[in-house]
């Protein structure tokens, strides 16, 4: 599989993805935990169908010293005993926070108040920017049809 363009490479498209990094960097430099970063990164991935982010985060997430098994239960957490309680309502919050366009109401008031009561106001800003920016970047990869499997971690810096 090819890409469509080579999006990495071209100008303008070094201009969008400055500014959706930099929007990354400020939500990851927050106090949210930087496995359960990952875990909603990576889970917002698998429901996009984006290979090469799933590729990207379960390798940054393996490096950064995730399980395996963890990693390898991130689609099925809910059947999981693997994640805590938090990270659980992270991943509900990604999961609906990505499927927006399945509910008509958007994301629950369960879910919300779930994640609100185990992260404060700004772990819930980077939680819910994070959410945001993943997608953002499942999109761009997805109409491109990025090809995954390549990725080596801290390739982009």
């Amino acid at each position: 599989m090819e890409s469509r363009l080579n999006y990495f490479g071209n100008a303008s498209a070094g201009k969008v993805l400055k500014h959706i990094n930099s929007a990354g960097r400020a939500a990851e430099d927050s106090s949210l935990p930087a496995a359960t970063q990952e875990l909603v990164k990576i889970r917002a991935s698998q429901i996009n169908g984006c290979g090469f982010c799933t590729d990207m985060h379960t390798k940054d997430a393996a490096q950064a010293g995730e399980t395996a098994i963890r990693l390898n239960l991130v689609a099925v957490w809910r059947e999981a005993t693997v994640f805590t309680d938090a990270e659980r309502a992270a991943l509900e919050l990604a999961e609906q926070g990505t499927r927006i366009a399945d509910a008509a109401g958007g994301v629950t008031e369960e879910a919300w108040a779930n994640a609100a009561r185990h992260y404060d106001e700004d772990q819930l800003v980077a939680l819910i920017s994070l959410i945001a920016i993943i997608n953002a970047y499942n999109r761009i990869n997805v109409i491109n049809q990025q090809p995954a499997g390549s990725y080596v971690p801290g390739q982009f810096g």
